[in-house]
């Protein structure tokens, strides 16, 4: 597919310092990926909105930033506070406008806040709305964290949805591959990633309504399925019936420990 004009790219200085992080980045996924992209067709020509996107690598973000950036609309991605922090990484983070998450704090609602204001300036905002690398033995997405789903109708974006299949091959979740076997990193050349767009999320009977914990929950669960959706389409099989819940994953867990 031919890379579209950059409408909507933001200011110029947003722009020089995005550029950038591409001439590092792209030559090292021209080295280790071998992507196979399509559904740009399903983005906004012009105006925000919101991709919500699957995790299940910790490479995701620069092979998910690879896709929308030559899609013609640069994203603005939402990173733990953490990673700003790092030498060179949050410098970068920073001038490119990534938006830090401060997770557990007061500061939390900042991202959002910073999100939506992005949104209305008519740029793209990247949510992973399970808010960390799915914990699914099959990687599928785990259920998801509200914050796309209360930006989304805050702002009344759009929100697209974005799968993607074989970063977890190059760096595996967690040091292990499908159904949790043991995995090392892969530098292996080329490794075959697709990633994929679908039609925007219909959260129309959820607007106008107060943002309640249950609309903000079914309107979460809307954005999941429609990327669990595109995820299925992209590996040829259906997901499980049951969403793995990381929450319910984890008293399991502690009361078999107490049992034993």
């Amino acid at each position: 597919m031919a890379r579209r004009s950059h409408a909507g790219f933001g200011n110029a200085d947003y722009g020089v310092w995005y550029r950038l992080a591409a001439v590092l980045v792209k030559p090292v996924l021209t080295v280790l990926v071998k992507p196979e992209w399509s559904g740009w067709e399903n983005f906004p020509e012009e105006g925000g909105f919101i991709a919500a996107v699957n995790h299940n690598s910790a490479i995701d973000p620069v092979v998910y930033g690879h896709f929308q950036y030559n899609s013609g609309r640069p994203p603005r991605i939402l990173a733990k506070s953490s990673l700003f922090d790092v030498p060179f990484i949050g410098f970068m983070l920073r001038k490119t406008g990534q938006i830090p998450v401060y997770r557990d704090s007061t500061d939390a609602a900042r991202a959002f806040r910073a999100a939506a204001a992005a949104i209305e300036n008519g740029q793209v905002v990247q949510f992973y709305p399970e808010g960390t690398i799915t914990r699914d033995p099959e990687l599928w997405p785990m259920t998801g964290k509200s914050g796309a789903a209360r930006v989304a109708l805050m702002t009344g974006a759009p929100v697209i949805p974005v799968a993607h299949w074989g970063a977890h091959e190059i760096v595996p979740p967690y040091g292990r591959g499908l159904g949790g076997k043991k995995a090392g990193i892969s530098l292996r050349p080329r490794r075959r990633v697709v990633v994929k767009a679908g039609p925007p999320v219909d959260l129309s009977r959820f607007q106008g309504k107060e943002l309640t914990s249950q609309v903000l929950r079914e309107a979460t669960e809307e954005i999941t399925a429609a990327i669990t959706a595109v995820l299925e389409e992209i590996r040829g099989e259906k997901a499980p019936a049951e969403r793995y819940e990381l929450r319910r994953a984890r008293a399991k867990r502690q009361q078999g420990e107490e049992n034993e």
